[in-house]
């Protein structure tokens, strides 16, 4: 038999993750499965067990990163598993190619391109920016006249009108599907009107975008507030919700708008939106950093824009926007000459990035540089533009090529660190000479230190998990009213408690630590005498005190049957007697205890 290094046979590694996988416990199933792979990493199938089972666990990169690995041995047969994966995470232009890349085209393949292909072509809820007022859905929509008798294809032909821009009969294709909804579901004995409600939230959204854009905002803010207040558990409609109630607010009502952005921060948001989408979200976010007069928070945001969508003249608006508003108009101006100059360099520049084509980008920025050379050198513009060119290059590998930028960076400003830092580590793969002699213009450790008194930080408050030092003063030095002062400061230390029978006077138990069972004086546990039993009845009632209370069994009577725990029972009546406590007769209640309980007959099986 195989057995794996722990000792435990590879059959029953495979019989556990086949139960582990019939009851949906997908963790445990991977553990085994990782033992299997330790003993054969190039197991097929066990790899494509484990891909399936951090799928069904949402570990969409880790699955991807698995098929990566062994695409050679995998090959084909996880096409849909990779799409999906790529999909789940908004590489829809990855999806496709490996959708259309697959050999044969099963039908869950089919059905995973139609949702790729609506999630790129059909632009659900593209939000509007504050810059215009209004989002602007996709025109490359798809319509493949389907018959639209479920209200899921009614909406998708409303979203394709939208996408033309019939935006009043699209209109009335978003009121047919709501109709149809409530048809499908009033079936449902199960479902409720929350229900119902919270699956038309997705069909109301989309109405208010609809009068949004038709300037009816009053009655679109209604129904987005509508859909706000149901909470509904997809995270993409809040985000894009709240994102649309933000542009209706623009610069006023600021306060709804800071509540409203929280919903766009929801964890999962960039897996549920298009990428315009959240582009869109992220411009409104630095807007409303500025409209609430939060300039550091919009120049970060702004700046964090620009450098992911290069080329994009929207986050330099939002800077000049700023700037304007803190009356640096100069700066204003300057910033979006060297912005107009730009724009046409960084297209080209992204077009031939997009196409891998790296030479001829940097051709692009080659070209550009020699024209500032001889026209405007040292300018703002022209160290832009070679500081665009250096970042460039070393993010493509070329730090050979990217030494006379960052030269020319350097020269113009020697205390530019991480410059000279950039240009040390380019020539340590051209000239290690060079690089040394360079690395001389590095600061020292001390001029770094800055002066930083360590026993002073380490005592401050933000100091944290920091043991402190004593101070380093002596007491002769201080004067007498600080000493005195100190002393007072110091808490007392509190005494622990002790417990309630503790005697000052005795010696403690020396075993007092040790469980009770180990010490050496235990001598178990006393069988005492059991309390007087109870036995059955009616609830309250007692055998021992309703005899008592019996005028019938007074003293001058004999007792008919002996009562349990009673002192006198055991000189009354033999030891043969004795009825156990079980087998007692339940004693009159308190209610009919006036009414005296009747004798035995003889030779009969008992009773009352």
């Amino acid at each position: 038999m195989w057995m794996a290094s722990g000792g435990v046979s590879v059959p029953s590694l495979w019989t556990e993750v086949n139960r582990c996988g019939q009851n949906g416990d997908f963790t445990r199933a991977l553990k085994a499965l990782t033992k299997i792979l330790h003993e054969n990493r190039d197991d097929v199938t066990a790899l494509h067990c484990k891909i399936v089972c951090l799928v069904q666990n949402g570990s969409f990169k880790e699955a991807l990163n698995v098929m990566n690995t062994h695409s050679k041995l995998l090959g084909s047969d996880v096409a849909f598993e990779k799409a999906y994966c790529e999909y789940r995470l908004n590489r829809v232009d990855s999806a496709l190619k490996t959708i259309e890349a697959a050999p044969e085209q099963t039908d869950k393949l089919k059905e995973l391109y139609g949702q790729v292909v609506r999630l790129k072509k059909i632009i659900l809820f593209v939000p509007a920016h504050l810059l215009v007022d209004v989002a602007h859905l996709t025109k490359h929509t798809i319509y493949l006249g389907l018959p639209e008798s479920t209200y899921e294809l009614c909406y998708n032909a409303a979203c394709t009108l939208i996408g033309q821009g019939q935006l009043t009969e699209a209109l009335n294709k978003l009121r047919q599907a709501e109709e149809l909804c409530r048809v499908s579901l009033a079936d449902d004995s199960d479902v409720t009107e929350e229900d119902i409600e919270s699956e038309l939230a997705v069909i109301h959204s989309q109405m208010a975008y609809i009068m949004q854009l038709q300037g009816r905002t009053d009655d679109a803010l209604q129904l987005y507030n509508q859909v706000i207040k149901l909470k509904p558990s997809d995270v993409g409609l809040l985000a894009v919700t709240a994102n649309n109630i933000i542009t209706i607010n623009k610069d006023q009502n600021v306060f709804d708008s800071k509540k409203k952005v929280k919903l766009t921060n929801a964890e999962g948001v960039e897996y549920k939106l298009a990428k315009k989408q959240l582009q869109a979200i992220d411009f409104n976010k630095a807007l409303l950093a500025m409209y609430t007069n939060q300039a550091d928070q919009c120049r970060k945001l702004s700046s964090s824009l620009q450098s992911q969508n290069p080329g994009h003249p929207r986050p330099v608006l939002i800077q000049v926007a700023q700037l304007c508003r803190e009356k640096q108009h100069s700066r204003a101006i300057e910033l979006l000459q060297v912005e107009i100059t730009n724009a046409a360099i960084s297209a080209l520049v992204t077009m031939y990035s997009h196409e891998e084509d790296i030479d001829s980008a940097i051709e692009i920025f080659k070209q550009a540089i020699e024209h500032y050379q001889s026209e405007q050198p040292g300018s703002a513009a022209h160290l832009a533009l070679v500081r665009e060119a250096a970042n460039f290059k070393l993010k493509y590998g070329r730090k050979k090529e990217a030494i006379s930028d960052l030269e020319q960076l350097w020269k113009q400003n020697t205390n530019d660190i991480h410059t000279l830092a950039q240009l040390i580590s380019a020539y340590s793969l051209v000239d290690t000479d060079k690089a040394k002699s360079l690395s001389k213009h590095l600061p020292s450790a001390d001029t770094m230190a800055l002066n930083v008194d360590v026993d002073e930080l380490e005592n401050s408050h933000g100091a944290n998990y920091v043991r402190k030092k004593a101070a380093k003063v002596t007491g002769e030095n201080l004067p007498k009213e600080q000493i005195q002062g100190e002393i007072k400061k110091k808490k007392k230390k509190k005494r622990g408690k002790l417990p309630k029978n503790y005697d000052p006077t005795g010696t403690p138990d020396p075993e007092r630590w040790m469980p009770m069972k180990e010490r050496s004086y235990y001598r178990g546990k006393k069988k005492g005498k059991k309390k007087e039993q109870i036995g059955k009845g009616t609830q309250g009632a007692m055998a021992g005190a309703s005899a008592e209370l019996d005028a019938s069994k007074t003293a001058s009577s004999p007792p008919t049957s002996p009562r349990p725990g009673s002192a006198s029972s055991s000189s009354t009546a033999a030891a043969s007697n004795v009825v156990p406590p079980r087998q007692q007769k339940p004693a009159a209640s308190g209610a009919t205890r006036k009414k005296a309980p009747q004798k035995k007959k003889k030779g009969g099986k008992g009773g009352w």
